[in-house]
């Protein structure tokens, strides 16, 4: 496999003969760039932090995950290549000037982050900076840090980046959702990668050696959404910053669990067609879309089959997709949004759900018209709440109704023991997420997020 992608401003030329060969193994074993450390070797420390560009911008993303043909006609930014000793960032500067580094082992990871927001003009440093830890220093400075340069101009090379990945020829292998279907066809035993946030993790984790790979990154059609008069329709290669874009204004609550679902360089490089297509039984996208009534769209070759996005996950690790088979497209029907998810985790950033539960209910003059409940981390798959939606249907929406309905999950969901939740904790969280969607719809109490002091 032949690449190219721009490296701290110098183009590189590759061959690669190993697919899943991470950034971060390439670029401290073969180019003696030691500044991005290996932390957690997972996406979840930040330590590994780059920044990347093409023709949609800039974005941090973790490098210990990522797989090297992912960079293919990009350009690539490392700690090493923002700034020298005499004409240092503007981030680099304020992390001296706040003293935001001790051990400075984390300290790349951060700089790169803060580097990516800068960029980006994005100034909400807890969200952009979630991602990277620290046991040493505390993020106080970090983030004055990160406040000071809000303002300071962007370095020449910026531009010189988004100018240079132009030049790059497209890449081998599928370039089109049609290319695709044809290849998949003939290789269906072959693995689809598109963020690699969980694939990254067979490689580093598991330590799974791949034969075949197809990077759907490098197929534009696949990462569309379009607004239309029936509803949404988001490709399966849509990451999941843009869709928590595409959804802020017509379900900000789905947005709002969208921006506690991982860190931002993991939702630079997720894909909703990912987090639907692994069936985790704890992946925070399916809940939501199946609340929604949201409807995929499975191709196999030249053949295209939708079906509710309920029925495609079957039991734990099976789902209803034929041998060569992928998931297209995502699309949501036109509503009013009625939508409410809470997300329960140990850690409010960064943490995978113990229970994630989307609630959307229709009450028209003061009867339950129709609903639709849905929860991940209740059962082997994400799954909807049938008993508790009867219970609840043609009844008038009131306290006493919606108590009544609380005791029938049992019926529904057998959760399970884990180093999360408890069976109990899980059932009991489900029933009080009902209570709560029903006091926030019918009183003024205001929408609690996070408790603090």
């Amino acid at each position: 496999m032949e690449i190219a992608f721009l490296l701290n401003g110098e183009t590189q030329n590759i061959t690669v003969d190993n697919p899943t060969v991470t950034l971060l193994d390439w670029l401290r074993e073969t180019k003696g760039l030691h500044g991005t450390k290996e932390g957690c070797n997972e996406g979840d420390c930040g330590a590994c932090t780059v920044m990347v560009t093409d023709a949609d911008g800039s974005k941090s993303l973790n490098a210990c995950i990522l797989f090297l043909p992912q960079l293919h006609g990009k350009a690539l930014r490392t700690v090493e290549g923002v700034g020298t000793q005499s004409d240092m960032h503007p981030v680099q500067t304020a992390m001296v000037e706040h003293h935001g580094s001790q051990c400075g082992f984390c300290t790349p990871g951060f700089v790169m982050s803060m580097v990516s927001a800068h960029t980006n003009g994005a100034t909400d440093h807890d969200n952009q900076l979630a991602g990277n830890l620290c046991r040493c220093t505390g993020y106080a400075p970090i983030i004055r840090a990160a406040e000071a340069v809000e303002n300071a101009p962007r370095p020449d090379w910026i531009a010189a980046d988004q100018d240079g990945v132009s030049k790059f020829a497209k890449p081998t292998g599928p370039t089109t959702s049609d290319e695709l279907a044809a290849w998949y066809l003939k290789n269906p035993d072959a693995t689809l990668v598109g963020g690699a946030t969980d694939v990254g993790l067979w490689v580093t984790k598991s330590l799974h050696e791949l034969e075949q790979v197809c990077f759907l990154s490098q197929i534009p059609d696949l990462a569309k959404i379009e607004y239309r008069d029936d509803g949404l329709h988001i490709g399966a290669a849509v990451t999941i910053s843009d869709l928590r874009d595409a959804v802020a204004d017509i379900y900000p609550d789905f947005a709002e669990m969208l921006r506690r679902y991982a860190s931002v360089q993991i939702r630079n490089a997720a894909t909703i067609g990912g987090n639907i297509a692994n069936g985790s039984p704890i992946g925070d996208g399916p809940p939501a879309l199946i609340a929604l009534g949201a409807t995929l769209t499975l191709r196999r070759g030249d053949e295209r089959r939708e079906i509710l996005m309920q029925d495609f996950f079957i039991e734990y690790g099976k789902q209803a997709r034929k041998s060569g088979e992928f998931v297209e497209s995502i699309f949501i029907p036109k509503q009013d949004d009625r939508l409410k998810c809470y997300k329960l985790s140990k850690r409010f950033d960064q943490d995978i759900s113990a229970v994630c539960g989307c609630f959307n209910i229709f009450v028209k003059d003061g009867i339950v018209e129709c609903c639709a409940i849905a929860f991940g981390g209740m059962a082997g798959t994400p799954k909807r709440a049938d008993t508790v939606e009867a219970a609840l249907i043609g009844k008038p929406w009131t306290r006493g109704n919606v108590d009544g309905a609380m005791g029938l999950f049992s019926a529904d969901y057998t959760p399970m023991d884990d180093m999360r939740a408890s069976a109990g904790y899980r059932m009991k969280a489900a029933q009080n997420m009902l209570l709560r969607y029903f006091i926030e719809d019918t009183t003024d109490q205001p929408r609690v997020l996070e408790v603090s002091s």
